[in-house]
């Protein structure tokens, strides 16, 4: 491996410190020069800091006021955070950064409390010091709640002062709010857009907010909060007006993702479609928990984007470098190339082989342009332009195999001990490391995700003072008369006589063959009445949409086949991995 991706000996290279390190490394010396060339900070976004890359993963908060932002933190965290304002008025009147606090090297005590914005674009271990040039009206509207709060030891999340509609969005904030927000969506790892099932109406500055961040269509994920509000008609109704308004707005040919629920504490209003909702949290919380995993490679493909813009930035201030006159009509030949810049963009993209899909947006270019010195611009610097192609084919390949090998050592410490956002709502949501929602002192939580749940359902059968020991004994009447029908010889059926009863199913015959082996547990090529029953069972809740595990959890093995330490197993047994065939 490359000699600045190996670093000191003693650093073990595939740690995500030293991937960040490595992508710290490749900017400075590879890509930052080419901007500073280029003046790629006076058309686009600032230089990038070491914070930039060091930072946790970010979630960004956008919506209208009164949609549920900050109760949607308070939801997360279970806890008030410092500066928390929660009402049905417009409340949050500024940016707040929640974040985990910094710990006092004297007392080794974590910090909490606000941070005003001043104070925070300075601190060279947060990722804020670009801030500064949106000047002191926008840095009074921004803060830092630093919190001891394990959530916040994975993840950070920006709370946006409530969108407004109305007249009230004809008030001057004072500073520019689209651009604050462009410059959040570029950094952070995932953009949520709350909306209110009772407010769908996207005003002017929801619109323009939209159109600041809709570019990084990939962070975008929505939220129809406020769900229970509503009946089923009703909700029904409200997704396809959202989806309706999001269409004129967010114009990609993928169909926004779009998560329905009702993200605070509070009982449910209507609670006909409980059961949606919980699975549309749960899918929410998935994306919310893969944002650790993926943040060095989030990084990394931020910093393509970003190299793939400053090459084509090189190339378009040097065409207007070499094109202008040595000494007479500079002021005309500037004025002309700023009104022909679509053509000139074209002939770029033609002699360079680029896509128009890599250039800038041409009105905003050519506003920029009008107030730029085009005498301090210079010619193309060949070598610059390598080393950022370099880095971009070689250097960049390099970094990947590092960043999947972290991946594969997160996800199997996932594996092993639990989610990586853990702490909050996220301790009460997911399953405990144990398999089948087991804690480590034996318990379980019958309210943990997906307990209880297909192939998970009679888990804790036999636990009990009442009740059956085995789930599929529920229904092995029915199961048994299917059974006797097929003429057992020897008290088994054979693999054809069983094909031909569990083909009626129609699921492919690759999800039979998985129901097969798993009820074989004995591996004899016949089922007997009890295996049977089981694979009758699994065909039902596969019908149903649950996936099947790779392995027969403990709890669903047949009676007359399990031995003592299977009967002591109890829900111990069980296996939470599944597959969905």
């Amino acid at each position: 491996m490359m000699k600045w991706l190996k670093g000191d000996k003693n650093e073990d290279t595939d740690d995500f410190a030293n991937v960040s390190a490595s992508l710290k490394r490749l900017y400075k010396q590879r890509l930052r020069p080419l901007e500073e060339s280029y003046k790629f900070s006076d058309f686009h976004s600032p230089p990038m800091d070491d914070a930039d890359f060091d930072s946790k993963p970010m979630i960004l908060l956008i919506g209208q006021y009164s949609t549920g932002k900050t109760s949607f933190i308070r939801y997360l965290l279970e806890r008030d955070f410092p500066g928390m304002r929660i009402g049905p008025e417009p409340t949050t009147d500024c940016f707040i950064a929640v974040m985990a606090g910094d710990k006092d090297p004297a007392t080794g005590v974590i910090n909490e409390g606000v941070i005003p914005g001043n104070a925070l674009v300075v601190d060279k271990t947060k990722p804020f010091k670009t801030l500064s040039s949106f000047g002191n009206n926008f840095l009074s509207r921004f803060q830092c709640s630093s919190m001891n709060h394990q959530v916040l030891q994975s993840i950070s999340i920006i709370d946006t002062p409530g969108i407004l509609s109305g007249a009230k969005q004809r008030v001057n904030r004072g500073y520019q709010f689209s651009k604050v927000l462009t410059w959040f969506a570029e950094r952070v790892d995932r953009i949520v857009l709350l909306f209110d099932a009772h407010k769908l109406d996207i005003s002017d500055e929801f619109h323009e907010a939209l159109d600041a961040v809709k570019s990084y269509e990939s962070k975008i994920r929505v939220v129809l909060n406020k769900c229970d509000q509503v009946n089923t008609q009703q909700l029904m109704r409200v997704y396809g007006a959202l989806m309706w308004s999001l269409g004129k707005v967010i114009t990609t040919p993928e169909v926004v993702r779009v998560y329905l629920g009702s993200f605070w504490d509070q009982p449910l209003r209507f609670d006909e479609n409980r059961v949606l909702f919980e699975d549309e949290r749960n899918d929410l919380f998935s994306d919310i928990q893969s944002l650790p995993r993926n943040a060095a490679l989030r990084k990394l493909n931020d910093l393509i984007k970003r190299a793939r813009l400053a090459k084509v930035h090189a190339y378009i201030i040097s065409h207007l470098h070499d094109s202008m006159p040595s000494v007479f009509g500079k002021d005309k030949a500037k004025n002309n190339m700023i009104k022909d810049l679509d053509k000139i963009f074209a002939d770029l993209s033609n002699k360079h082989k680029i896509s128009l899909g890599d250039f800038p947006k041409v009105k905003d270019m050519q506003e920029k342009l009008k107030m730029a010195d085009f005498s301090k611009f210079r010619s193309l610097s060949s070598s610059m332009i390598q080393k950022v192609d370099d880095m971009i084919s070689n250097d960049i390949a390099e970094l990947m195999v590092a960043i999947q090998r972290d991946e594969a050592k997160a996800t199997d410490l996932i594996n092993r001990e639990g989610p990586a956002v853990k702490g909050g709502i996220f301790d009460n949501w997911s399953s405990p490391p144990g398999p089948g929602g087991v804690f480590n002192d034996g318990g379980v939580n019958p309210f943990s995700n997906k307990w209880g749940e297909g192939v998970m359902e009679g888990m804790d059968y036999g636990t009990g003072t009442e009740g059956t020991s085995w789930i599929v004994d529920e229904k092995k009447s029915e199961y048994d008369e299917i059974f006797y029908k097929l003429h057992p010889v020897n008290g088994k059926i054979n693999g054809s006589e069983a094909k031909r009863e569990m083909i009626k199913s129609k699921l492919p015959n690759t999800a039979l063959a998985k129901v097969w082996r798993l009820a074989d547990n004995d591996q004899d090529g016949a089922l007997t009445d009890e295996e049977f029953a089981l694979a009758m069972h699994l065909i039902n809740l596969r019908a149903e949409g649950h996936g099947l595990p790779d392995k027969l959890p403990k709890h669903l093995i047949p009676p007359t086949q399990r031995d003592d330490e299977d009967e002591e197993g109890g829900v111990d047994g069980a296996v939470t991995g599944e597959s969905a065939d």
